[in-house]
């Protein structure tokens, strides 16, 4: 039998994966296990779910050919607009499915964890859309740094409740949703926003944002005569938009992979998110993963000038893909990707997200070939970050200028 790198039946990616959960939530997580792909396969869901993706998100997403960057990097690039889509990253493919879900599942409320907010507004997005009552956690410091966000959740009848445990990010507002859910297992569904967590929530998020794979297959053929790349590239933390962006190229050998996780201060100087450089085994948040975690097993909080990627763990397909040597994982320190974030402005006119920016400053540290195509997707967009950038404008080299 070919080897693949998708979850098996146990719910697990080689070592990786599986549902390690408090036994309160037993009964909860086994009936979305046995719900999940009879509704996500059925022929009503699709329909339902396809429509809205054009309809409402403005699906298909574009596959830009961006002429200076290839230019300058020595390869035929392609950017995945995520940032294009409604509420302006790829957040919203999984929370419209993930709320149709729940909706077939009898649940009357949801929630959510959120660290760059675009999840949170793309959960409070659908909420508003389907009538249901919608509750965020986010990290203090993350509703201090994304104040935009938490109030476009607030404006499309969100609640947000600020964590003020821990290092008051994401690992921390995971924690306070997971507790909200275990007070309220019965008529709560938690929409987690990546792919982590216990199964089937990192297969159920990854089918989910597989629409993303799904259409480079079709535009790469329209625009180059073949439907797949020689190079894939994208952010990392938890691992969603990475996720999605190599579905339907997991298993296929002549596509290499390349994933971009948040250095912080350097994945060696204790002031970072590089779980893949700087984890080991462990669980979080219902998954066994690599984990970041002192010696005694305590986590060790992440640092990162990106909230989204700000996170100790990383989701068990990209934990096992990296340890089994199919993708390569390259650490992004926090000046590298505020560079690299206004380089892409200055050269294409583009303003991605924080995290995507991290993916773009992967690119100086590849040799490509001239006739190579590289497919990298530009997760969200960087209205979010405008803050940030400003105040981090010193680190932008020749571009900070402004």
């Amino acid at each position: 039998m070919k080897k693949t790198f998708h979850v098996d039946g146990q719910g697990f990616y080689g070592e990786f994966g599986g549902a390690y959960i408090p036994e309160i939530l037993y009964a909860a997580v086994e009936n979305l296990k046995k719900e999940y792909l009879k509704v996500l396969e059925s022929k009503e869901f699709r329909d339902e779910y396809m429509q809205l993706l054009r309809d409402y998100v403005g699906r298909p997403s574009p596959l830009y050919y961006a002429r200076r960057m290839s230019e300058k990097y020595g390869c035929r690039l392609y950017l995945k607009r995520e940032d294009l889509n409604h509420t302006g990253a790829h957040k919203i493919n999984n929370t419209i499915g993930q709320i149709l879900l729940a909706k077939k599942m009898g649940k009357t409320r949801i929630i959510a964890e959120t660290g760059a907010g675009q999840h949170g507004v793309a959960t409070a997005t659908v909420c508003a859309l389907m009538d249901m009552p919608c509750v965020v956690y986010q990290g203090a410091l993350d509703v201090k740094r994304q104040r935009l966000n938490v109030e476009r959740m607030r404006m499309l009848g969100a609640e947000v409740r600020p964590v003020t445990t821990g290092n008051m990010t994401l690992k921390d507002a995971t924690n306070e949703a997971i507790r909200d859910w275990c007070c309220h297992p019965q008529e709560t569904f938690y929409i987690i926003g990546s792919t982590v967590g216990p199964h089937p929530y990192p297969d159920m998020v990854a089918r989910l944002q597989s629409i993303i794979s799904e259409e480079i297959k079709e535009q790469l053929f329209e625009k180059t005569g073949r439907d797949y790349p020689d190079w894939l590239m994208a952010c990392v933390g938890g691992g969603s938009n990475a996720a999605g962006t190599i579905y339907h190229y997991i298993d296929d050998e002549r596509v290499n992979i390349v994933l971009a996780e948040a250095g912080g201060l350097g994945a060696d100087t204790g002031h970072t998110a590089a779980t893949i450089h700087a984890g080991r085994l462990g669980i979080l948040h219902g998954s066994k993963t690599l984990v970041m975690q002192n010696p005694d097993g305590q986590i060790i909080e992440a640092e990162s000038i990106s909230a989204g990627l700000d996170y100790p763990g990383i989701g068990p397909m990209h934990a096992n893909i990296a340890q089994q040597h199919r993708a390569t994982v390259l650490s992004i320190n926090d000046d590298e990707a505020v560079k690299a974030a206004y380089e892409l402005t200055r050269m294409e006119g583009i303003i991605p997200a924080l995290e995507s920016a991290h993916a773009i400053a992967a690119l100086q540290k590849m040799n490509f070939k001239k006739d190579d195509i590289v497919v990298l997707t530009v997760s969200g967009r960087g209205d979010k970050d405008m803050d940030t950038y400003i105040s981090h404008k010193h680190m932008a080299g020749e571009y900070g200028d402004f």
